[in-house]
């Protein structure tokens, strides 16, 4: 199991958005239903075709729906069309702003933030990481679509609800898609960095996989942080979402207690959703760029420690940065 996503501390509309790893997909009976939210792009429909969204791309938007409505499958329509052309498909990432709606009530359950960039959530097209009414909006799109999509509870919040949303009822999602990356990075692409000393070392499989090696010496007691590889891409913004692919290491045994290499081509979340060490350990980076960080216990799972990890362990992560929304280039 993930130790990373049992830190994140976020709330609100991320949190929301992304599907309980504990229950799983919740069981549909429609075939069209039970198919992969990232296998094929979802029909438009008359629910999704009736919604009336006015207001200009990446602006605050006005909507009118004949609520109540009751989709027995996810529809989607695309309102506006973008003229992007790298096209949403498996594992590609989707920047979104977007804003949420109970489908039988009208009510605003989240408003868009749009930031400076636009963006308000960072979507992967997978069929694990967020809603499955999420995902089968955001995939198959192209930069300047703007998609309203009508999804029944259960590509949405089943039958536990959520704020706004009492369990059973259908959603709409209106998103206007900022950037799409089609083909993420499997690995860290930045140029190679000195080595700088007491650091445990770090070699690198042929698809970029890390074995970390611990040196025979007392874990420090600092967080130290040092870049293997320095990439050219857009700076690591505090509060962005990153996609990386990391391993995690525990000093005193040299034990690789998680790992996203093998599981999935990258993992999304926050930089502020995790533990204090990789927040630091991202955020003022560059995408592209490898980074190793060794975490003692105050900047890690603390005096509590978590699942395998005590409240003395200090940890190592060499974390390779795939992408990252918005921010600044290097």
């Amino acid at each position: 199991m993930s130790k990373i996503p049992a830190l994140l501390t976020i709330v609100g509309l991320t949190l929301a958005l992304t599907a309980c790893s504990g229950s799983g997909t919740p069981q549909e009976t429609d075939a069209a239903a039970t198919s992969s939210p990232s296998a094929d792009c979802t029909e438009s429909g008359t629910l999704s075709d009736e919604v009336t969204v006015t207001g200009d791309f990446g602006a605050p938007l006005d909507i009118s729906i004949d609520a109540p409505l009751t989709p027995t499958v996810s529809q989607r329509t695309v309102a506006i069309e973008g003229t992007g052309t790298d096209t949403a498909k498996t594992d590609s990432i989707v920047e979104v702003a977007i804003t949420l709606y109970n489908a039988k009530t009208q009510e605003v359950i989240q408003p868009t933030t749009y930031n400076t960039d636009g963006a308000s959530l960072v979507i992967p097209i997978n069929d694990t990481s967020f809603l499955p009414g999420l995902v089968r909006s955001a995939n198959c799109a192209v930069e300047g679509d703007r998609i309203v999509t009508v999804s029944p509870a259960a590509d949405a919040f089943a039958d536990k609800g959520a704020t706004g949303v009492a369990a059973g009822e259908p959603v709409i999602f209106v998103m206007d898609v900022i950037t799409v990356i089609e083909d993420v990075p499997t690995q860290a692409s930045g140029t190679d960095q000195p080595i700088e000393d007491g650091f445990p070392t770090v070699a690198l499989a042929d698809d970029g996989a890390p074995t970390v090696t611990i040196p025979a010496t007392e874990a420090p007691t600092d967080l130290k942080i040092s870049t293997l590889k320095k990439g050219d891409g857009n700076v690591v913004a505090d509060g962005a979402s990153v996609a990386v692919a990391y391993t995690g290491v525990i000093w005193a045994t040299g034990e690789t207690f998680d790992s996203s290499w093998g599981r999935a081509p990258y993992t999304v979340f926050p930089t502020g959703g995790v533990i204090p060490g990789f927040t630091q350990a991202l955020v003022g980076q560059t995408v592209g760029s490898q980074v190793i960080a060794v975490i003692p216990p105050e900047f890690g799972y603390g005096e509590a420690g978590t699942q395998g990890i005590s409240g003395t362990d200090t940890l190592v992560f060499v974390i390779d940065i795939l992408a990252s929304e918005g921010g600044p280039k290097a």
